[in-house]
């Protein structure tokens, strides 16, 4: 079995990281969804000035994934304020987190998970929240297990298409938080 490596990306990643955002984006849902609606979403979220803008964000932190030499997977960690249903102390999002299909079942996410929820208490966060597609099954499954649930819900759009994005919360491991 190969080893992952998990980086903080650098503004030199962000065109590899757009392209990856882009690909694991449509391979995730443009099956679902009217290609018009993809292509706008393309557009707006993963293009290199948006990328770039986001690794060179403070407030931001981008994690790379990789399998050999190959980028294979990333996640955002954002602080932004959260929904009203997000009750939990100083709550940081899990703004994006993807992996490629063909590394689904490796361990690959639960090990980008880890990398996630250490990010998001750097950015001094005790819980951490995300929205995701209320029909994406595999991806709540894999939240649930990783010990998210859910606290309501609100829209997220793709492209003219208003979706419904449940959001579900996880306090971060005390032990793991740094000391304040």
């Amino acid at each position: 079995m190969s080893s992952f490596v998990i980086r903080h990306a650098t503004i030199a990643d962000a065109a590899a990281l757009a392209q990856l955002a882009a690909h694991t984006f449509a391979e995730t849902f443009a099956a679902d969804n009217k290609p018009e609606d993809i292509e706008a979403h393309l557009r707006s979220a993963y293009g290199l000035a948006q990328q770039t803008a986001e690794i060179q964000d403070p407030e931001v932190t981008t994690l790379l994934a990789y399998r050999e030499a190959a980028l294979v997977g990333f996640a955002q960690v954002r602080r932004k304020p959260a929904p009203g249903c997000v009750n939990g102390e100083r709550p940081v999002e899990l703004h994006r987190f993807y992996v490629l299909r063909s590394q689904h079942g490796t361990g690959l996410g639960a090990r980008l998970m880890q990398a996630s929820c250490t990010a998001a208490q750097e950015l001094g966060g005790h819980h951490i929240w995300l929205g995701v597609w209320e029909r994406n099954a595999r991806a709540l499954a894999f939240y649930r297990k990783a010990g998210f649930v859910e606290v309501g819900s609100h829209v997220f759009m793709v492209g003219s298409d208003p979706q419904t994005d449940l959001v579900l919360v996880s306090p971060l491991p005390a032990l793991q938080r740094p000391a304040e």
